[in-house]
């Protein structure tokens, strides 16, 4: 299991815990925290898809 996935799964519990808690602020903070966590697996694999570009790039100059 991806890191990426493992945040994705974790966004997804605070979402359930968002959506069973009774007090608002406590249901915001579940929201809040699951919106943080989506947001690091988005940037986990954005940097992913930029290193296999990277990666890509060297090889394609040492090819040359």
């Amino acid at each position: 299991m991806s890191t990426a996935t493992i945040y994705r799964n974790n966004a997804d519990a605070q979402r359930a815990a968002a959506a069973a808690a009774t007090l608002a602020n406590r249901r915001e903070m579940h929201e809040r925290s699951a919106m943080a966590w989506d947001e690091m697996a988005q940037s986990l694999e954005d940097t992913a898809k930029l290193a296999i570009v990277n990666a890509a790039a060297k090889a394609e100059r040492k090819d040359a």
